[in-house]
């Protein structure tokens, strides 16, 4: 509890063995996406007819596909699975399991970055695991966009959508944690953090929205894409305290076929329990500022994207204003 991580560079490095094996292991969230699954072939084609084409985009070691396979299997509708992943040591496990696994047979296996592959042939269905603590902090947006070259007009994705939620959070604990290294930079920096010694001060809100898929396919019109955002957020705080930053949790809806809906959520009020693939984030402020009660916090958000890199900066505005955090990203960004 309460220790300080680093948020997942998943496109600019590659994970590695034991971090796919604590994923792997999550209870639910594979349960849902195999649901999601089910529903979306249930909906969308029919038993007997053609297979659907389902491509999972950052595969990682396979447990999308197995995922995918098993609503296959369960719905009655075959697909034929292509499996695109990047990381070489995550590749070699696909291949194994293509080799050895019942079903896996109408899987193809493409080593590669999603965002620069020509596919073959058209997908009717995207399905990625790409999301962060804060939703969008893993580049989801960005991989998907690149990817969705090779959907079919009317193809769809899973999930189809995903809200960061913000809250004002009282924590000396983990403002200390911050401290100690002492110097500006990893005030500006968000981290992932199972946290326990702290006191959300009000209800989460939600901070940035994202769809998919968009009606972009060109390369030019996904390159016209902005995933730029911003979110100016006013929270009343009924019982006073010491703010010290904000914690970050996300919302995602897998499939919603009108009549079943299917969500992944760390956000409490909704919270998919025993999920634990995914810890808040803590989002610090450099100074602590005393919130008396019944007192309202007023911050702004700020999503920033350039060609090679994305970043988050933030201020306080009420009960007093703080220095924008990471402006240009000086000090932290997730890398394209």
């Amino acid at each position: 509890y309460d220790f300080l991580q680093a948020p997942l560079q998943p496109l600019q490095d590659n994970l590695e063995s034991q971090t796919y094996e604590t994923f792997e292991k999550d209870p639910v969230k594979y349960e849902r996406y195999e649901r999601a699954v089910y529903l979306y072939l249930c909906q969308r084609h029919q038993p007997g007819g053609e297979p659907a084409v389902v491509m999972v985009v950052g595969a990682g070691r396979g447990p999308l596909v197995a995922a995918t396979l098993r609503a296959s299997a369960a719905s009655g509708r075959r697909v034929r699975a292509f499996a695109v992943e990047k990381n070489p040591n995550a590749v070699v496990t696909l291949r194994g399991r293509c080799a050895t696994e019942a079903g896996w047979d109408a899987v193809t296996v493409v080593p590669g970055d999603m965002r620069e592959w020509e596919a073959p042939v058209l997908a009717d269905l995207l399905v990625s695991e790409l999301l962060g603590s804060w939703g969008d902090n893993e580049l989801s947006p960005e991989c998907l966009d690149g990817a969705q070259r090779y959907l079919k007009p009317g193809g769809a994705s899973i999930p189809t959508d995903y809200t960061s939620y913000v809250a004002p959070l009282s924590s000396s604990r983990l403002w200390n944690e911050v401290k100690h290294f002492k110097d500006l930079a990893h005030f500006e920096t968000q981290y992932v953090v199972k946290v326990h010694n702290a006191y959300p001060m009000c209800a989460p809100q939600p901070c940035f929205v994202f769809t998919h898929p968009s009606d972009a396919r060109t390369v030019a019109e996904i390159g016209a894409i902005d995933n730029s955002r911003v979110a100016q957020l006013s929270f009343d705080v009924p019982l006073g305290g010491e703010l010290h930053g904000f914690i970050g949790y996300f919302h995602s809806t897998l499939w919603d076929d009108g009549s079943e809906a299917v969500h992944i959520s760390t956000e409490p009020s909704t919270e998919s329990v025993g999920m634990f693939s995914w810890f808040p984030l803590f989002i610090p402020l450099r100074t602590p500022v005393l919130v008396p009660e019944g007192g309202r916090v007023e911050a702004a958000f700020w999503r920033n994207a350039s060609r090679h890199r994305v970043w988050y900066e933030w201020a306080l505005t009420e009960p007093q204003p703080s220095p924008i955090h990471n402006p240009n990203g000086r000090s932290y960004h997730i890398g394209l």
